[in-house]
């Protein structure tokens, strides 16, 4: 049985009743008036004709959801974050939710907060009072899952494993009337093999400021909008597309590595490649064990394209676990 024939098989047949809860996924809420002009000044990607989500519904496709970043002015990442619109009621002012890595919620919401002005909008980071929860499934999830009306609900892309896609649901719920969950470590632990196998990355504290999006396939997966108005960084990443300054990706890798090796493993590590050992190759963008296999961790990495055409990559040391590069999901647009 192949590796791809046993996650299509042991995950999704068994996938879930209840979402499992996310402690690394924290919420921002943008609202107001002015929140989608606000908005569309400062993230990558265009906000602008976003379905509004009414209560109890799940945002979903490009229309309802959208993979944003946040720059500063030297077009480095910030942060990124899953955006979708949920106005409180069908005539309510627009309240965009920001589904982010909760340890760079309070500081992207102090950043934005920032640039409000005389804007009528409001940054709130909600982390702290409201919790994050992930459900994976069949395609037939977003039938399945019940929602009350105070519930905000995403879904991410499908992730194909084998012949088969399995579809993701982010909820996000008040903590005064919390939604049913689960804390079983193997259903989280499936949830980011999931992540990662996407191949879309997730911008943590310890990777902020590291890459230009392109450098991580941000435009690849439909992050960034290159016909929006300016955004901080906006030229620099428009340069970085179109005259070709991209040397360096996001590659799906695994390594076999003992538990001492694994704080090699953690985002934000470096990468050595065997041909030139005295400096940096990449780093680690997001990593998990593997469910299934103890020894073994799956990462999303960012590398020199260069380092790809031979000799060894290395976690953590030029001495250090080897990585075996794999298929990415999707096509990179060419730069």
């Amino acid at each position: 049985m192949t590796y791809s024939t046993q996650i299509q098989q042991n995950w999704l047949e068994n996938s879930p009743s209840l979402p499992c809860s996310l402690t690394q996924w924290g919420l921002i809420i943008v609202e107001g008036s002015d929140a989608a002009s606000f908005l569309q000044n400062q993230l990558t990607n265009s906000v602008l004709g976003l379905n509004r989500t009414l209560p109890g519904s799940i945002a979903q496709g490009y229309l309802g959801s959208r993979l944003v970043g946040y720059c500063n002015p030297k077009g480095r990442l910030l942060a990124s974050a899953w955006l979708g619109l949920f106005p409180s009621a069908p005539d309510g002012e627009d309240r965009f939710a920001l589904f982010i890595s909760r340890d760079i919620a309070a500081s992207t919401a102090k950043r934005l907060s920032m640039y409000v002005l005389r804007s009528k909008v409001k940054v709130t980071d909600l982390s702290a009072s409201w919790s994050v929860a992930g459900l994976y499934g069949s395609a037939g999830i977003t039938n399945s899952v019940k929602l009350d009306d105070q519930c905000l609900a995403l879904r991410l892309p499908d992730v194909l494993v084998g012949s088969q896609s399995i579809a993701r649901l982010l909820l996000a719920h008040s903590n005064e009337a919390p939604l049913q969950t689960q804390n079983s470590s193997d259903v989280l632990g499936i949830w980011n093999e999931l992540e990662i196998l996407s191949a879309i990355p997730r911008i943590v504290q310890a990777t902020q400021e590291q890459f230009v999006p392109q450098m991580i396939n941000f435009e690849s997966v439909a992050g960034v909008d290159f016909k929006k108005g300016c955004y901080p960084g906006q030229e620099i990443v428009a340069r970085s597309q179109y005259r070709g300054a991209i040397k360096r990706r996001l590659q799906l890798a695994h390594a076999i590595a003992t538990e001492q090796d694994e704080q090699y493993a953690l985002p934000g590590s470096e990468l050595f490649h065997s041909n030139d050992p005295g400096q940096p190759a990449g780093m680690i963008v997001l990593s998990t064990k593997h469910p299934a296999d103890s020894g073994r961790i799956d990462l999303q990495i960012e590398c020199k394209l260069e380092a790809l055409e031979g000799g060894e990559i290395h976690l953590g040391s030029a001495t250090g676990p080897v990585l075996k590069v794999d298929s990415l999901p999707y096509p990179l647009i060419e730069i």
